[in-house]
């Protein structure tokens, strides 16, 4: 079992930065691969950036490449999103995920934070 909670969310000046916190509890989190996700309303669940387990692997959803850097802590059972240059259609509520396997879909994922909200004023 693993329970995520994330934090850092909040109101940015589109072309400002942020970076999201996520803490996860359970002695097998180094195992998991790692990813952000986010939701817009209205809108589906979309893949944002996952890390492997060791760290040493990053993928990027497109619209977030060059602007987002994930990077996990497993001595702080720790995964992070720095986020820079956002725009207003990086508006959503952002959620932490953990999955056995890497994928972009969210119905593969786990176990899941409860989310927080970034707002990106234009």
């Amino acid at each position: 079992q693993v329970q995520l909670v994330e934090s850092g969310g909040g109101l940015v000046q589109a072309g400002g930065s942020l970076r999201l916190s996520c803490a996860a509890s359970g002695r097998t989190f180094s195992s998991y691969v790692m990813g952000w996700f986010r939701q817009a309303p209205g809108k589906e669940r979309e893949f944002v950036a996952r890390v492997t387990w060791s760290g040493l692997s990053t993928y990027y959803a497109d619209y977030v490449k060059g602007r987002f850097t994930v990077t996990r802590d497993n001595a702080k059972n720790a995964v992070y999103l720095q986020m820079k240059n956002l725009k207003a259609e990086d508006t959503a509520n952002y959620y932490c995920a953990a999955a056995m396997n890497s994928s972009q879909y969210a119905t593969d994922w786990h176990y899941w934070g409860q989310g927080t909200q970034v707002t990106v004023a234009s």
